[in-house]
């Protein structure tokens, strides 16, 4: 696998090395060993999937500490644009976000450590979003950002007209009035 850095420290794409042919595709989605030897000293405890229709954003979603939560996202089936909001006070990159496509085509993973706020717009008809997690969903403990904050400004690559948010997600405050304990 190949680990491929971002402008956001500790925010990493990861490649599987994929074996393709006219049958179709072998790879490893998570091997602990491998990830261990890249430097990555995760240990996951539970596993989501998620299935949605072209428009969908789901976020901008956390878990405050001590129930913060690494995430590994990929998808299985379709397209989304995938994007992370470092939440880290003292980090330099405080506040700014960064987004990669994750197909069913390219494989691509993304590693979101704790401290981050996630989200992830459909682009395709259907996508089907699988993700591991390294603490427990705690619903006291959960918090998000409205998507559309404009001090993010983030481009979640689908028309405004065409979105669709849930009431949940309606309700999330700006980035400004979020609660932050990282």
């Amino acid at each position: 696998m190949e680990i491929i850095k971002t402008p956001i420290p500790d925010l990493l794409i990861i490649k599987p090395r994929v074996f393709a042919d006219r049958r179709g595709f072998f790879f490893e989605s998570y091997n602990e060993t491998s990830y261990r030897e890249s430097g990555i000293n995760l240990q996951f405890c539970q596993d989501n999937q998620s299935k949605s229709s072209y428009g969908v954003i789901r976020g901008l979603h956390y878990q405050l500490n001590p129930r913060s939560q690494s995430k590994l996202v990929s998808v299985v089936l379709g397209s989304v644009w995938d994007v992370a909001v470092d939440l880290r006070m003292e980090s330099p990159t405080f506040g700014q976000w960064y987004g990669v496509e994750l197909t069913e085509e390219n494989h691509l993973q993304f590693l979101i450590p704790q401290g981050f706020a996630h989200g992830f717009s459909v682009l395709s008809e259907t996508a089907l979003f699988t993700y591991k997690c390294d603490n427990f969903y705690s619903p006291t403990l959960e918090r998000g950002i409205i998507y559309n904050d404009s001090t993010l400004a983030i481009d979640w690559k689908i028309p405004a007209d065409k979105a669709v948010i849930s009431e949940k997600d309606l309700m999330h405050p700006l980035f400004m009035n979020a609660d932050m304990n990282f």
